[in-house]
């Protein structure tokens, strides 16, 4: 049998495998580590969809004549998802109810979806709202899916993009003290929830720029290592949640306003400056 990768020939011992899984799992196994997939399949010359995908998973390989496997990175294949949500999401937008079903129904069983679901469940479960009438309009769906497109494609000038926001946000958590003392509980909400977005924003474009080789492990915040840093932020924030969930006023502006106010602005601070190192 002869097995490609991307239509090279692979250098792949057959050893205790049995089935077209047992390979594209052992495969799976080797490119763990990496931030490249699995994201295509020919068995014998015909493409495999991933309706079939379950069937062929159980052929005797001895059955089988070729195996070309497309090994694609993790970016062009959040993109490729994401392009096609984009897509999706006009033909909902323009569709009747009827047929808004439909898409939602299939969107649910696509190789998009069960990607999403694995890699970027926050936007598969928005999606998936979306589909069935519970969740962000396609417009502003569509919206939100440009910015995460804009973060895989060009992340040093998304980054540069948001400084104005991180000034604002950290100007809003040293005044959330104030806030939560004077009644201002839907300033408080919204301050709350656009610090875990810009966090989470943040955290995303560390990830892709790393992607696309810049290399963090020469910057240091506060003497710590990036992830170090980032790891006691994210404590942080999960200990301002707990006590905003606990309505503890005087813990959450003590957190906001001397802890993750800074932290916010030193993360960012040390993201600009290295992101090209």
């Amino acid at each position: 049998m002869d097995i490609s990768i991307n239509g090279k020939p692979a250098d792949i011992t057959l050893e205790s495998e049995k089935t077209v899984g047992d390979l594209l799992s052992g495969i799976e196994e080797w490119l763990r580590g990496s931030e490249n997939r699995i994201s295509g399949l020919r068995v014998d010359g015909q493409t495999i969809s991933a309706l079939a995908l379950s069937e062929v998973f159980t052929q005797d390989l001895e059955n089988i004549k070729s195996i070309d496997i497309t090994v694609s990175t993790w970016q062009d294949i959040a993109l490729e998802a994401l392009f096609n949500i984009q897509e999706d999401m006009k033909v909902y937008e323009n569709g009747s109810f009827d047929e808004q079903k439909h898409i939602g129904t299939g969107w649910e069983a696509s190789v998009t979806a069960r990607f999403l679901s694995e890699q970027i469940p926050d936007i598969f479960v928005l999606v998936q709202k979306t589909f069935f009438g519970e969740g962000l309009a396609p417009g502003d769906m569509g919206r939100l899916i440009d910015e995460r497109i804009r973060e895989l494609i060009d992340p040093p000038a998304e980054l540069r993009n948001i400084s104005a926001l991180v000034s604002e946000i950290a100007a809003r958590l040293e005044d959330l003290p104030l806030d939560m003392q004077t009644g201002k509980d839907g300033r408080v909400a919204e301050t709350v929830q656009l610090f875990s977005h810009i966090t989470d924003k943040l955290f995303r474009l560390v990830r892709f720029l790393k992607l696309q080789g810049c290399a963090f492990d020469s910057i240091s915040v506060d003497a710590l290592p990036l992830d170090s840093f980032m790891d006691g932020f994210c404590a942080v924030l999960k200990e301002l949640l707990d006590a905003y969930e606990a309505q503890d006023a005087v813990l959450v502006g003590d957190l906001a306003e001397y802890e993750l106010s800074p932290r916010l602005l030193k993360l960012y601070s040390a993201l600009v400056e290295g992101r090209m190192t």
